[in-house]
C-alpha cells in the first residue's frame, strides 16, 4: 500500500510518500522546479513492490514541504531534515537513494550518519568536489512556471524527446505553478553559488563508509558524467558506477526496467540484515 502523510521534523511539517514494509529506504528527489517526492519516485516505488519500506519526502521548498522559518534551503538544511525525518519514523538503519541534488544530500547524510546509513544510490548526482554549474542545470533552475517553462525543462532532462508528452508537460506546469513562491527563494541568480553549496569536500567523501552505487546517463547534460560521477570514483572508499548509454539526466524514466532491477539488486543485499 502507498500512503501520503505529514511528519513533523524540527517543528516543521514534511510531506511524505510511504509504501511497503521491511528494510527502510529513503528516496530523495532532485532540484528541478515542480519536483516532488511522489512525482520523482511513485512509479519506482510501485514497481519495487512491498518488501521495502520506501520513504519519499518533499524536501524543504518543494511540493508540500515549506522552508522552515529563518532558513533558505541548502545542503545543510536538506541533510538535517532527511536525518530528522528518519529519526521521527523510528528508522535505526536505512539505505538512501538520491537523484541529482538528492544524490548530494544522500552522500552528505551518509557522511553525517555513518551508523544509520547502510547503502547509498546516487543517481545523476551532484556533490563532486569542484563540479561546475552546467549551462543546462542553470537553465532548469531558471525555468519559468507554466507550459513553456515546463516543456523546455523536460526537454533538457531527457535524451529521448518522445518522453516530453503533453500530459507530462501539463503535470509539471501545474506543479511548477503550485510551488513557485517557495522555489523562487532556493536558487536565485547568480546560481553557481548554489551548485557550490551542493558539493562535498574530498575529506567528507573519503569518510563515507557505506557502499555507494553511482548511476548515470552517458548523455546527461545537467550533471555530465565527466564532471559529476567520474571524479567521485577517486574519493569514495567503497564505490561502483553503472552508466546507461543513450540516457540523459533521468535514468528512472528513460530506462525504468533496468533501473529498477539495478536498484532492487543493490538494495536487496541488505534484506534480512
Amino acid at each position: 500500500m502507498t500512503a501520503q502523510r505529514t511528519v513533523t521534523v524540527g517543528g516543521s511539517p514534511v510531506h511524505v510518500l510511504e509504501s511497503g514494509t521491511g528494510p527502510a529506504v529513503l528516496m530523495l528527489h532532485g532540484s528541478g522546479p515542480g519536483t516532488t517526492g511522489s512525482g520523482a519516485w511513485a512509479a519506482t516505488a510501485q514497481a519495487l513492490g512491498t518488501s521495502l519500506h520506501l520513504v519519499a519526502p518533499d524536501q524543504a521548498g518543494f511540493g508540500r514541504t515549506p522552508i522552515p522559518p529563518g532558513s533558505r534551503g541548502g545542503l545543510r538544511l536538506w541533510t538535517e531534515q532527511a536525518a530528522g525525518l528518519m529519526d521521527a519514523l523510528g528508522a535505526e538503519r536505512y539505505a538512501v537513494v538520491g537523484h541529482s541534488m538528492g544524490g548530494a544530500v544522500a552522500l552528505a547524510l551518509a557522511a553525517a550518519r555513518p551508523r544509520q546509513v547502510t547503502r547509498v544510490v546516487a543517481v545523476s548526482t551532484m556533490g563532486a568536489p569542484g563540479a561546475p554549474l552546467s549551462a543546462e542545470l542553470d537553465a532548469v533552475w531558471a525555468a519559468a512556471p507554466g507550459p513553456l517553462g515546463a516543456r523546455d525543462m523536460l526537454s533538457r532532462l531527457v535524451l529521448d524527446q518522445a518522453l516530453v508528452t503533453e500530459p507530462a508537460v501539463a503535470a509539471r506546469a501545474a506543479a511548477m505553478r503550485e510551488g513557485a513562491a517557495a522555489y523562487e527563494s532556493l536558487f536565485p541568480p547568480p546560481r553557481a553559488r548554489w551548485a557550490d553549496d551542493l558539493t562535498l569536500s574530498a575529506r567528507t567523501l573519503a569518510g563515507i563508509r557505506a557502499p555507494v552505487l553511482l548511476v548515470h546517463g552517458a548523455e546527461d547534460r545537467l550533471t555530465p558524467l565527466e564532471t559529476a560521477a567520474l571524479p567521485l570514483l577517486d574519493h569514495l572508499p567503497d564505490v561502483r558506477l553503472h552508466v546507461f548509454g543513450r540516457c540523459g539526466h533521468v535514468p528512472a524514466l528513460e530506462h525504468p526496467h533496468d533501473f529498477r532491477r539495478l536498484l532492487s539488486c543493490f538494495l536487496g543485499r541488505d534484506r534480512g540484515s
